[in-house]
């Protein structure tokens, strides 16, 4: 048994299994990639990387197992190596996965089959099949990890919250794990934890555009999208080799492919960062106009602006962020008759937020600072932008 001190959960103990697991090539990968990618050019404290989340959701799984007084090793295994799947700077890289090779995580049973995890597994007598049980939410328990409500974001949203400093209202984990329970094969959250539950979705709502997409951050994430793009189909760099990369490798094999994704790297590390000619919300748009199905044609338009501004395409970025989602609002709470309800059904404050987290989307056009005007101009016309928005977000630091 060994002891690591963490920041926010204090004392998490490890046990030989998980020993193991953790001084395996996939796990100390997980220190190189960052949790919040390039979060840090906005707070300068978010440098916490995917190993520490995975220490604190194995420390969250292993709370839960003892309240529920059940013992189950699998699952435990399954907390901590969870993210081995995850590529470097995961948000933007998963996006390029997607585009190329079809999933946005690398198979984490493929990566257990062909590594060191794979070994230990088995002289433990576990199978992978047992462990993306558990990993993919296929079981009661399972779903304890990966779900509406689940350990995992309890994790990353307490720490994304201290890392950053832009803490709305601290999460008390301690009391949301103590109202889960299984119920007819399902978990669910009891009554009392209603509070709680909602807690963490307000919390997760203001980290939304205060930090998650916050535009300095998208700013930074789609310039490295465009770089790793152009290496990628110059044919110079393979999606699957770059899925297996840690942060420092990607962007040295970057710098050393010379060109536009070298001077991408060079900018990101100076903080030389786009600026935005065009930021609105899907209000902003001409009536009828289905702007996110322009998601996918971004390089077409992209081309069609530079033409119009007579800016060089490479050099503008249209960045169509997903639908947002609340998925918390599916939670399960057992009512004090026994019944089941989802959480929107009785929290007021979770269906406020389903449909205000459509306030905080925002489309942006970004470019270099002496083209903005060019850009912002060529922009509206092809986008068929009536008027304007502003960010009512939290910017600690924006140029």
């Amino acid at each position: 048994m060994k002891t690591i001190r963490d920041p926010l959960h204090g004392s998490i103990e490890l046990d030989q299994l998980s020993l193991e697991l953790l001084d395996t090539p996939e796990m100390q990968r997980l220190r190189r990639i960052r949790q919040l990618g390039f979060s840090n050019l906005v707070y300068p404290g978010a440098n916490h990387t995917r190993f520490e989340h995975s220490l604190g959701v194995y420390h969250l799984a292993k709370r839960v197992l003892g309240l529920m007084e059940i013992e189950d090793p699998i699952f435990v295994a399954s907390s901590l190596i969870h993210d081995i799947g995850h590529a470097p700077f995961s948000h933007v890289s998963e996006e390029l996965m997607q585009r190329y090779l079809g999933y946005g995580h690398e198979k984490i049973g493929d990566i257990i089959k062909k590594g060191e995890i794979g070994d230990i597994l088995s002289r433990n007598s576990i199978s992978v099949a047992e462990i993306l049980k558990y990993i993919n939410g296929k079981s009661p328990i399972g779903r304890i990890l990966s779900s509406e409500i689940d350990i995992d974001k309890m994790d990353y949203i307490l720490r994304d919250s201290y890392y950053t400093g832009a803490a709305f209202g601290l999460v008390d984990c301690e009391r949301l794990i103590r109202v889960i329970k299984v119920f007819n094969e399902e978990p669910v959250l009891e009554l009392r934890g209603l509070q709680v539950a909602e807690s963490l979705l307000v919390t997760r709502f203001l980290m939304y555009s205060a930090v998650y997409h916050h535009h300095v951050s998208r700013i930074a994430g789609s310039m490295f999208l465009k770089g790793l793009s152009d290496l990628i189909e110059s044919g110079k760099l393979d999606a699957h080799a770059m899925s297996r990369m840690d942060e420092s490798e990607i962007a040295l094999f970057m710098q050393d492919a010379g060109g536009y994704p070298a001077w991408t790297v060079e900018s990101l590390n100076n903080r030389r960062l786009f600026k935005r000619a065009v930021y609105i919300g899907i209000d902003n748009f001409e009536r009828g106009k289905r702007i996110l199905d322009l998601r996918g044609k971004e390089r077409r338009i992209e081309e069609e602006i530079g033409s119009r501004a007579g800016v060089d395409p490479a050099y503008i970025i249209l960045d169509i962020p997903r639908v947002p989602k609340i998925s918390e609002e599916g939670a399960r709470i057992l009512m004090e008759n026994e019944e089941v309800k989802y959480l929107y059904e009785v929290s007021n404050i979770v269906r406020v937020l389903t449909s205000a987290v459509w306030d905080k989307w925002r489309l942006g056009v970004y470019t270099r600072r002496d083209d903005v005007e060019a850009v912002s101009k060529a922009s509206k016309d092809v986008l068929g932008i009536e008027k304007e928005t502003k960010q009512n977000a939290l910017d600690i630091y924006v140029d």
